[in-house]
Order: C-alpha cells, then sequence, then structure tokens
C-alpha cells in the first residue's frame, strides 16, 4: 500500500472525522464540498475533534496542529482529487446524488485513483458503472465517533481487484482502525446489518404512538447497561442519514419508513434539529438529558 494523498469528498459529521482521522495519522488530506460554507462549518468541526483527540487519545497540542497542516480544501472537485491516491466518498446517502457525483469525479480523478464509497447501507456494485473504474471501486465504511469506535469495514464488489481490497485494508490499519473485511457484498455490512433494524424499531415504536423517544432510550439504557438508547445514537448519526433512508423505503412502498420520514422532517428537519453536528435533536448538546445522573431514576 502506497497512498500518500487522500481525499474525502463531502465534509459532514463522518466525512469530517475521516477526514481528520487520516491527517492525524500522518496522510495528506484534501476536503472536498460543494460549497465554502460547507467548507466552513467542516473546520469549526475539526477544532472540536482536535478537543475529542487530546481527551480521548492523549494527543498533544504539537500532534492536533500537524494533522491541520496537512488538511487542504477545495469546492473544486477536479482540483480536490488531482494528486489522489485514495478519494473516499462521505456524500449524502441518497442514490441519485452518489450517482451524479461519481459521474462528475470519473471525468476529472486520475485513472490510477482508487475510489472508496462510504455508504451506509448501499451496495458499492450499484455505483460501480458509473466510477468508470469499476476494479478499483470498493466501499469503506467507518461508524461514528471514528477516534474510539475505530471500525473500518471493508466490502467489495464482484468486480473489486483484489490487490485495490487488500491496499484498503492496510490503509485502514495505516490510520488507526481495525480493519474488517467482508467476504461478500452486504446491505449494511456488519454495523449497520445490526444496527438499522434496532434503530427502525425505536422510530417505530414512537411513531406509531407506543411511547416516547426519551422513555426508549431509558428503557434501553436501563436493561442493557449501554451508554446510549437509539435515539441518542440517531443524535451522533445525524438525523439526516435516517431520514434518507426512510424516505427512499417509503418511494419502495413501506408505509411505516413513509410514518418515519414524515415525522424526522416535521419535528426535527423543519425545525433545524440536525443532531449532535448542530446541538439540537432528540437531546439538546453539549449537556443531553440522558447524561443527567437523575435521567435513568427518573
Amino acid at each position: 500500500m502506497d497512498f500518500k494523498n487522500i481525499t474525502v469528498a463531502g465534509s459532514g459529521v463522518l466525512g469530517s472525522q475521516i477526514a481528520f482521522q487520516s491527517a492525524y495519522h500522518g496522510f495528506d488530506v484534501a476536503v472536498y464540498d460543494i460549497s465554502d460554507e460547507a467548507l466552513t462549518r467542516a473546520k469549526e468541526r475539526f477544532e472540536v475533534l482536535k478537543g475529542h483527540f487530546k481527551k480521548d487519545l492523549k494527543a498533544t497540542e504539537e500532534d492536533l496542529d500537524a494533522a491541520i497542516n496537512r488538511l487542504s480544501f477545495y469546492t473544486d472537485l477536479g482540483e480536490s482529487v488531482k494528486d489522489a491516491d485514495l478519494m473516499i466518498e462521505a456524500v449524502p446517502e441518497v442514490l441519485d446524488i452518489k450517482k451524479e457525483f461519481y459521474t462528475n469525479l470519473a471525468k476529472v480523478a486520475p485513472e490510477s485513483t482508487v475510489f472508496a464509497t462510504n455508504t451506509s447501507t448501499m451496495l458499492p456494485s450499484t455505483f460501480a458503472e458509473y466510477t468508470g473504474r469499476p476494479e478499483k471501486f470498493l466501499a469503506l465504511h467507518f461508524a461514528n465517533d471514528i477516534w474510539r469506535s475505530n471500525t473500518a469495514e471493508i466490502m467489495g464488489h464482484g468486480g473489486t481487484d483484489e490487490t485495490v481490497f487488500n491496499d484498503v485494508v492496510e490503509f485502514s490499519k495505516a490510520i488507526g482502525m481495525v480493519a474488517l473485511p467482508l467476504h461478500k457484498e452486504q446491505p449494511g455490512y456488519i454495523l449497520n446489518t445490526l444496527l438499522v433494524p434496532f434503530l427502525n424499531s425505536a422510530q417505530y415504536l414512537v411513531v406509531n404512538g407506543i411511547s416516547d423517544p426519551h422513555t426508549v432510550d431509558k428503557t434501553w439504557m436501563i436493561a442493557t447497561g449501554a451508554p446510549r438508547g437509539p435515539f441518542a445514537i440517531l443524535d451522533v448519526i445525524g438525523i439526516n442519514t435516517p431520514y434518507h433512508l426512510s424516505v427512499a423505503k417509503a418511494n419502495a412502498g413501506d408505509a411505516e419508513a413513509a410514518k418515519v420520514a414524515d415525522y424526522l422532517k416535521t419535528e426535527f428537519l423543519d425545525k433545524g434539529r440536525m443532531g449532535i453536528q448542530n446541538g439540537k435533536g432528540f437531546y439538546d448538546y453539549p449537556n443531553p438529558r440522558y447524561l443527567d445522573k437523575d435521567f435513568l431514576k427518573e
């Protein structure tokens, strides 16, 4: 594996984490997004991430400043990938957006650049034909709080070159991840195959009037000893992602998913409640109710 220059396309919650994690471990990282405003928000996220790395990884100011200096920022897709050995895509979880992104990317990226999608639930084979290099394309999926929950699920499709697959496994290890290779395509990989039904069940309890988010979280936390319930997890993920997933399922005829999509849009997204990323979701941050010492006793 001789990757040196990494491009991360999409600077949202997880994209920013992927970029900073890679830069912290010594890679030069180009961060691409569609507007200067998006990149400004990414720079704000990097400042927050510095605090997490300092607290959880005991990172020094020198190490963190070095990581920041390895980051560069672009709104021009071609410029962002002109030197890229590996491009990691973290754009919104919407099929048409990803197809359009790869169609445009294929026109400007060097032939040698490996493409990896961080899609949460879609299959790499869905986009392979749009990349212009299906043999150099696969999925590389990270969990939120990447510096702590350091899983990297690597999943190719039928046309992925084995050497490319192995190189991405080695890259994952090089940025401090535990590499988790999958042997065949699976929607949701390992993590989301387990997590998504859990989160869906929690949302169905609420949209069908059976319970409320805080009571559902409290139930899960007390009964299992988990540090977060499903709605606190949704805040970490960012409410946009489950909304887009629910819309896709609703468009495929899932009536329950349609109710979830409407609930997330009207009660959260339309009110500017995006999750941890902007301090407002099912809880208010930086001091969410579920961390109160009395939350589980009430």
